[in-house]
């Protein structure tokens, strides 16, 4: 699990090369510490059938990107998880959401100062009840297109979700 309050230094993520292709396993201590080792995570982008798309808000005692706004559902892979496995298992932790198609939007390598992930991009069109795991954030909401690109250059966005936004969800 990845609510916050259960998870734990030692839980294991599989260790990637960077096609993709599992190497080894280390724990999140060791993901998260500053060596960088590569490790696979998910990203589903929820939109509604009016094109709106749907941001959750990171809680404050996260230890990344506290505060922020965030891609719909993100998480890690688990060692010995598929990354469809992870996809179903964290946007059902996080928005109670069990019953959706997954589109791959993109596969990529996105680093930043304590981290570096092999990230499963997808994207699925949703119009049924979202509940926020209140444990795990502090809700979300729909926002139009032009919202999120009038916030984009401001430190309403994790950087994460920032770069995404603009490679592969609404390039200029």
């Amino acid at each position: 699990m990845n609510i916050n309050n259960l998870q734990t230094e030692d839980e294991c993520y599989p260790l990637v090369d960077e096609q993709g292709q599992v190497v080894g396993k280390a724990t999140r201590s060791e993901c998260h510490g500053g060596a960088k080792p590569l490790h696979p995570v998910v990203h589903l982008h929820v939109f509604n059938s009016r094109g709106e798309l749907y941001l959750q808000k990171r809680p404050m005692y996260k230890d990344i990107q506290p505060g922020k706004w965030d891609t719909s559902v993100g998480g890690h892979v688990d060692y010995g998880e598929t990354t469809i496995e992870a996809l179903r298992r964290e946007t059902a932790e996080e928005l109670g959401i069990t019953d959706f198609t997954p589109e791959p939007i993109a596969e990529y390598i996105f680093e930043s100062e304590i981290e570096k992930e092999f990230v499963h991009s997808f994207k699925t069109t949703y119009d049924g009840a979202i509940a926020p795991a209140p444990d795990e954030l502090d809700g979300g909401r729909f926002w139009t297109l032009d919202e999120v690109r009038q916030h984009i250059k401001t430190d309403t966005f994790t950087p994460n979700f920032a770069n995404e936004f603009e490679r592969f969800i609404a390039p200029d």
